[in-house]
């Protein structure tokens, strides 16, 4: 691949991200400009509506976001249930939590959803779901929600359920993540042990694609 593919390859990211932000619903447009003006930064809004269709999808009704502070993720999930089914978040920061509650808070006249936010951990918060009763997991933010919710993923879902994890790549950094072999961060080695714990699971199929900053997507055999 020569020097003008990998160009347009950075403006096609480019253009189909300003894409996604200008196709945001109001509400989480809103979501996304408080959350950013309180010091949380949020994903890629491409990645967020593609979660969004994978929920169409697969048909999902029982759904668990887990995060750090992954606002936009959360409510576009919501609204990708269509006001049914269930919905969970996950967040073991004060700050996140908060948010998520709030922004519940608003969508509860008008989806018909049933949302619950919880302040806790994964590992601690997961293994006291019930197993095979879920569609569709996605994870986000700290390293230590990764393989504390893969650990779960086989229990939790349902046949083809399906669990996704988010910033694979790790480029959020000045470290270059994991496409930098010399990056030894606690994020960029935590997925870099994730992709291939992933992959060599026999209970799952995987792909993983560059979406935002890297999406592994797995499907529960």
């Amino acid at each position: 691949m020569d020097k003008t593919q990998y160009t347009n390859l950075a403006k096609a990211w480019e253009f189909t991200e300003e894409h996604a932000l200008e196709r945001q619903t109001p509400v989480v447009a809103a979501v996304r400009a408080k959350a950013e003006q309180a010091g949380q930064p949020q994903g890629s809004a491409a990645q967020a509506q593609l979660l969004a269709m994978l929920v169409h999808l697969t048909g999902a009704s029982s759904v668990i976001a887990i995060g750090t502070g992954s606002v936009v993720e959360t409510v576009q999930l919501v609204q990708a249930l269509n006001g049914g089914g269930q919905l969970t978040a996950v967040d073991s920061t004060a700050q996140g939590i908060a948010m998520i509650r709030k922004a519940f808070a608003d969508l509860q006249d008008t989806t018909d959803t049933s949302l619950r936010a919880v302040n806790a951990p994964a590992h601690v918060f997961l293994p006291r779901l019930n197993g095979d009763d879920y569609d569709f997991i996605v994870v986000a933010g700290d390293a230590a929600n990764y393989a504390a919710s893969f650990n779960q993923a086989s229990r939790l879902l349902r046949s083809h359920g399906i669990i996704a994890f988010t910033d694979v790549l790790a480029t959020a950094g000045d470290q270059g993540g994991v496409l930098d072999a010399a990056d030894r961060s606690v994020k960029a080695t935590a997925m870099r042990e994730l992709i291939a714990t992933v992959e060599d699971d026999a209970d799952f199929e995987s792909t993983l694609t560059p979406d935002g900053t890297g999406l592994l997507i797995a499907c529960k055999r």
